[in-house]
């Protein structure tokens, strides 16, 4: 190629930005972020009972997940946090951690392995599940909770990635799309 002509390519490519093929930079893609929840249970949990949200505070309801397992799995963390309860309510044994953003996790009925101030990360065993969980339709059921606050969330939802979808910005042109969470 004569130079007044790659000259004349340089000098195009540095006017609009845009850099020839040859020079584009090698990248190799960023490892996929790590995912800061898991189940409490080894294995695919099996759901017994859902999340049944109170319709106010002292409302009845299900403040949780029942999961079926056999007696003496292993109960895990479900993130990264400290303990902060690991003990009886109500004649049963009951292991809660507290959460980065003020999630706590709470777990029964487990045999604890873990004292309260303990940090604990996702994945770690708290204990082995205990049978005797009332409405349990198999030999064990871990109850599993999660609240920010005084608010009852679903725990399941730890488990699935957020929605993002992209919606039109100023009119359904969808030129200009923007992320929903």
């Amino acid at each position: 190629m004569p130079r007044p002509l790659v000259a004349l390519l340089l000098l195009l490519a540095v006017l609009t930005g845009v850099a020839p093929a040859a020079a584009a930079p090698v990248s190799t893609p960023a490892p996929p972020p790590e995912v800061p929840w898991s189940a409490p249970l080894p294995g695919e949990p099996e759901v017994t009972r859902p999340f049944e949200p109170p319709p106010h505070r002292y409302g009845p309801g299900h403040r949780g997940v029942d999961l079926a397992a056999a007696p003496g799995s292993p109960v895990l963390a479900a993130g990264d946090g400290v303990v902060v309860f690991s003990g009886m309510v109500a004649g049963r044994p009951v292991v809660s951690v507290e959460h980065a953003g003020g999630l706590r996790t709470t777990y029964e009925p487990v045999r604890p392995s873990v004292g309260a101030g303990r940090p604990v990360a996702r994945g770690e065993p708290l204990g082995v599940l205990d049978p005797g969980h009332d409405g349990c339709p198999v030999a064990a059921c871990l109850h599993w909770g999660a609240r920010r606050g005084e608010v009852y969330l679903d725990p399941l939802s730890l488990l699935r990635p957020p929605r993002v979808r992209l919606l039109p910005l100023g009119g359904d042109d969808g030129r200009h799309p923007v992320i929903d969470r």
